[in-house]
């Protein structure tokens, strides 16, 4: 399985980043080969559809897993459509929602907000 997860800087040791759509960059994560890749993520300058447009290159690179903090109604559609299941991050780095992850600790993100539409998070 392939987790993505949404980081300010590229390794485990990185926070998990607030802004799914605006993450600088995005940890795809092996389960079974326990590989790491960086993805940087394109869509962080963009002006306007930021969400949609991470959601599809995590979408692209086969993730069946999005661990995030938050995530707007139009990247959770393409997510959903995706069969990507998204869950609620723990506060802490990469390396620990994936230790998380692992230990069945993590819940679904229930919460989908109606995206920020060219507004930062606070």
């Amino acid at each position: 399985m392939r987790i993505a997860i949404p980081v300010d800087e590229p390794s485990l040791d990185a926070p998990v980043c607030v802004s799914f759509g605006r993450a600088p960059y995005f940890l795809l994560y092996n389960t079974v080969t326990k590989e790491t890749e960086f993805l940087d993520n394109s869509a962080a300058a963009a002006s306007g559809g930021a969400g949609i447009k991470a959601a599809q290159a995590v979408a692209d690179r086969g993730t069946q897993a999005l661990i995030s903090p938050r995530c707007g109604e139009n990247a959770a559609e393409v997510l959903n459509g995706a069969e990507i299941t998204i869950y609620k991050s723990i506060a802490g780095t990469a390396k620990e929602n994936l230790d998380a992850y692992d230990d069945n600790k993590l819940s679904a993100l229930s919460e989908i907000h109606p995206g920020f539409h060219g507004h930062e998070p606070k």
